[in-house]
């Protein structure tokens, strides 16, 4: 590959030797995106000149000829040859001052050479025609050069005068070179392989059009490309090899958006394969000596490069972009020491801006919106942090980076974003809210640099005497960085933003008094030390506000605006930050307290009469004594700081709510995992295997929610109890004690007693959080019951086997003693939620053991008589003769059980008849034929699928098994 784009023969022009001259490598990443194939610069580079060529000689009105190198250089020298392309030999008129260059704000060249350039040899080796300055711009040797224009004439011969957009370039030129025509086989084979490289690219990886996925075509060019990957391309005209790379590449570049044979060829116009080649024409404008100059003639080279727009799909908007962009990328890959470049950039980037407003293609949006995200990203860098990034030797700089991002911001803000549009224009001023962001996070910075800085003075200066104390350093740091913001950095910002320096004062202001608070916060009495930062934060906010108050004096409102944003460093609010301190070491010592304690507490229901722990008594106390301690306080804003001492309190009562509830468990700790099926064989793919996996799973689930401590069971039914009765009680308290707070609040604070009434003066966490909690320990504990204390009777033993053997008594009579056991323990206020869950989980236990039993239980039509009997005894349980819940709550939750009973009491035939229409109705009449399972939701129902299938599955008769059999292939023997 390096033989084949090496400059031989160049002479010793030093505009020639561009080898020595190199560009260096781009600091930015190309906002087009990556071609994401291995085309390399000097490839595409050669494939946008042959383009270039071509575009030109074309364009000329004169037929095509081939005339040798050493000919056409002599003949340069008295005249130009009337058989080349006039736009290529134009004679340079480099004396001429370039129009684009004056209207770019870009100096002349010759005004910023030195006399020892003015006078080098090499100034009379210059090229001498438009065409040979591109040749030895873009560093295309002679030798190149010869066949590039051999080749077009010889493709222009056998077109008969089709237009050169009308053709696919690379595939033109494979077929008119052999091996013999460069001086190796190595250069010839990289040359061919680049041809296809190029197709690959322009024809698959970024085609104009999309690629169909009926369309044969690519996958044939891909497998040509990857053959002359191996063994290089057999490019005779009459080759078959040809023949069938010529059909596909043609068949996909001459496709259009309708579908019909399109006039021009795509092959080198897909994004970003097109602006990428353009791109390498552009760069043809910078001089190859000094690389941040644009040539003098780049009037006439900009005039020939848009003549390959046709081929390569580009505008006039696009050209303006591009060139924008690459006026901005060169400033910084040069080490950013041309300004006029910058300067060059912004002036082009106005154009832009008038492209923005007069087009919406979404696909100039999405180029333009990649590209000013590249520049502004850049611009935000240094801007964002300005102090760091300018000085006196580069504040020329400033104004024209801050301008060029500016326009890149409104562009992207007023012309692309949808937002903006929907939105009043005057509503968003674009250009000041960018410079704002840029005064207040430079000044920020700048600011945390100082306070490292005044930080590092204090260390030093540790071990002398009295030493100055931190703020009191940075206080001055900070007044000498505001006058020179004042002096250096706002006079050019106010050209966008006409408060810059109180912008950039307050910002200071806000930064100041920020770490002024924290230290006002840490003081526990007034020191020497103390009183001295007092008075340095008084001065630097007297110089900071007067700097604010000259900004802002011919503004709108008067400077109102910045002043609001500058709150007085009010030192008399160290009294209440005393308080607050002493608020947090009260605080901090009831956490340590909960944290302590209730690691302790044993929960036993003995402890006292009121079956509550003893833990929840003391913390009360304490809370209780803080708050009477608080409003003893010699301070004058009891209701200001009342807020903050409840906050804390209540999230501290939290904790202890939380702690007091945890590890019982929820309702879904124990209720297990509901089956597949019960109506199965052991090992079949439909069986639940409920039984194994209850007692595994849930027997590992339980011992990691219920713990024991000191060898009692701290999570039993009585402490559970307890746990109810202890939240219960903190919530009672709490109430009393939100109402003896407006008595205190009106003894201390006469007239702002009713500030107590409001929201901020509540237990607003702890008081929610007992309700929520006894709600959770009272389905915890109902579920445990159930289903953990009491499975031995309900799950291992109610109606396992023979129904009639295995009936309901053995449940009935330890849930009666569980319930006497929790009517004697929990709260009155309490007692009734307690059972109601406890009857809600014995009635999903019930139903779960009829619906989802496993194989050890069956049913017949005559068992439902039982059954029957057997729910109402758990009723009857619940009701206890009026001594227990009220019949219309027992009733409303045996709905469920009430609702699927009737099903073990209908005949199997029914039960299928209702089976077969529910799936219909839920599947279609699809499932006729062959009905899936339906899924199992657990909420039973009569009117739901998976609840009749259930009953059908322990149904005990030949119906039921034959319906089964044929259905799901279940087994027909229970």
């Amino acid at each position: 590959m390096a033989l084949l784009f090496r400059d031989r023969g160049l002479g010793d022009s030093k505009r020639e030797m561009g080898g020595s001259a190199r560009i260096p490598a781009a600091e930015l990443p190309s906002p087009f995106g990556e071609l994401g194939c291995s085309l390399s610069d000097a490839e595409l580079r050669e494939t946008a000149y042959e383009i270039f060529v071509g575009s030109c000689r074309a364009s000329g009105g004169k037929p095509l000829t081939f005339i040798p190198q050493s000919e056409r250089s002599e003949k340069a020298l008295n005249s130009s040859p009337s058989s080349i392309s006039p736009s290529l030999q134009r004679s340079l008129t480099s004396t001429a001052a370039s129009k684009m260059k004056k209207a770019l704000g870009l100096k002349s060249s010759s005004s910023k050479k030195s006399p020892a350039k003015e006078n080098s040899p090499s100034k009379s080796k210059k090229p001498m025609t438009v065409g040979e300055l591109m040749r030895v711009q873009m560093r295309v040797s002679e030798q190149t050069d010869s066949r590039i224009r051999r080749a077009l004439l010889r493709i222009a011969a056998a077109q008969h005068g089709r237009r050169f957009e009308q053709m696919v370039l690379p595939l033109e030129l494979l077929q008119q070179f052999k091996a013999s025509d460069f001086p190796d086989q190595q250069e010839y084979e990289a040359w061919q392989f680049r041809n296809l490289k190029v197709l690959e690219a322009g024809l698959l990886m970024h085609p104009l059009l999309p690629l169909e996925k009926s369309d044969l075509h690519p996958q044939r060019l891909r497998q040509i490309i990857r053959g002359a990957s191996e063994k290089p391309l057999e490019t005779g005209r009459n080759s078959d090899s040809m023949q069938a790379l010529r059909s596909a590449v043609m068949s996909l570049a001459c496709k259009s958006f309708d579908g019909s044979v399109a006039d021009v060829c795509h092959w080198a116009d897909g994004y970003p394969l097109n602006i990428k080649l353009y791109q390498m024409l552009l760069e043809a404008c910078f001089d190859a000596n000094e690389e941040t100059s644009v040539i003098e003639e780049v009037d006439d080279v900009i005039e020939l490069i848009k003549k390959t727009w046709p081929v390569l799909g580009m505008n006039q908007m696009l050209h303006n972009l591009c060139f924008s962009w690459l006026l901005f990328n060169r400033f910084v890959a040069t080490s950013q020491v041309e300004n006029d470049l910058l300067f060059a950039a912004d002036n082009q980037l106005a154009e832009v801006a008038k492209d923005a407003k007069a087009t919406k293609d979404p696909v100039y949006a999405k180029i333009l919106s990649s590209t000013l995200s590249s520049i502004l990203s850049w611009t935000e860098k240094r801007l964002l942090a300005y102090h760091d990034t300018f000085h006196p030797g580069n504040i020329d700089s400033m104004q024209s980076i801050v301008s060029l991002g500016v326009s890149a911001a409104k562009i992207l803000v007023e012309d692309i974003s949808h937002e903006y549009r929907r939105r009043r224009k005057e509503e968003v001023d674009v250009a000041r809210n960018r410079i704002d962001t840029y005064i207040r996070s430079s000044l920020r910075t700048a600011f945390a640099q100082r306070m490292e800085k005044a930080d590092s003075s204090r260390r030093s200066s540790k071990n002398q005497p009295n030493p100055t104390p931190v703020l009191s350093i940075l206080a001055k740091d900070i007044g000498d960085l505001a006058t020179k913001e004042k002096e250096v950095f706002s006079p050019i910002l106010k050209r966008w933003h006409p408060l810059a320096a109180g912008v950039a004062v307050a910002t200071l202001h806000a930064c100041y008094g920020n770490e002024f608070k924290q230290f006002i916060s840490s003081l526990t009495e007034l020191t020497p030390d103390a009183v001295q930062v007092l008075n340095a934060a008084d001065k630097l906010e007297k110089d900071l506000v007067q700097i604010a108050v000259e900004d802002s004096v011919d503004s709108e409102d008067g400077g109102k605006a910045i002043i609001r944003e500058m709150p007085p460093y009010e030192a008399e609010s160290a009294m209440a930050n005393l308080a607050k301190i002493w608020i947090k070491t009260r605080v901090d010592t009831l956490k340590e307290w909960i944290d302590r304690n209730l690691q302790q507490e044993v929960w036993n229901p003995r402890a006292n009469k009121e079956s509550f722990a003893p833990s929840a008594v003391e913390v009360l106390r304490i809370i209780d004594e803080t708050l009477d301690a608080f409003f003893q306080l010699p301070i004058p804003m009891h209701a200001a700081l009342l807020p903050d001492l409840l906050t804390a309190l209540d999230r501290s009562m939290q904790q202890y709510i939380s702690k007091a509830k945890s590890g019982c468990g929820t309702r879904s700790t124990y209720i297990p995992s509901m089956p597949a099926l019960t109506r199965c064989t052991m090992g079949s793919k439909f069986q639940g295997v409920w039984k194994k996996k209850e007692k595994s799973q849930n027997s590992q689930k339980r011992k990691s929610q219920v713990g024991t401590l000191n060898g009692d069971d701290s999570f039993g039914l009585p402490q559970l109890c307890v746990r109810m009765n202890t939240l219960h009680h903190i919530r009672t308290e709490l109430e009393g004690l939100e109402k003896r707070m407006v008595t205190y609040l009106r003894n201390t604070e006469s007239g702002h007693g009713d500030i107590a009434n409001g929201v901020e003066n509540k237990f607003e966490l702890s008081i929610p959080a007992c309700q929520e909690g006894i709600q959770q320990l009272c389905e915890a504990t109902a579920y445990k019951v159930v289903f953990h204390d009491l499975s031995h009777v309900l799950w291992d033993g109610l109606y396992v086997g023979d129904v009639a053997s295995a009936r309901i008594e053995p449940f009935r009579k330890e849930l009666d003693a569980n319930l006497e056991l929790i009517s004697s323990t929990v709260h009155d206020r309490v007692r009734n939620r307690v059972i109601t869950a406890v009857m809600k989980a014995s009635f999903d236990g019930f139903l779960m053991v009829l619906l989802a039993g496993g194989p050890s239980r069956t049913f017949i039509r005559q068992d439902s008589q039982i059954i029957e009997e057997d729910f109402a005894i758990i009723k009857d349980l619940f009701v206890c003769n009026g001594d227990g819940l009220p019949e219309e709550l027992v009733d409303k939750g045996a709905a469920q059980v009430r609702n699927v009973l009737p099903l073990f009491r209908a005949d199997t035939e029914s039960l299928i008849e209702r089976f077969r229409r529910l799936m219909s109705e839920a599947y279609g009449p699809s499932a006729k034929s062959k009905f899936p399972l339906p899924p199992t939701s657990g909420h039973w129902n009569p009117n739901e699928p998976n609840t009749i299938l259930r009953v059908l599955c322990c149904r005990n008769d030949e119906a039921a098994s034959k319906f089964l059999k044929k259905t799901y292939n279940l087994p027909k023997k229970l």
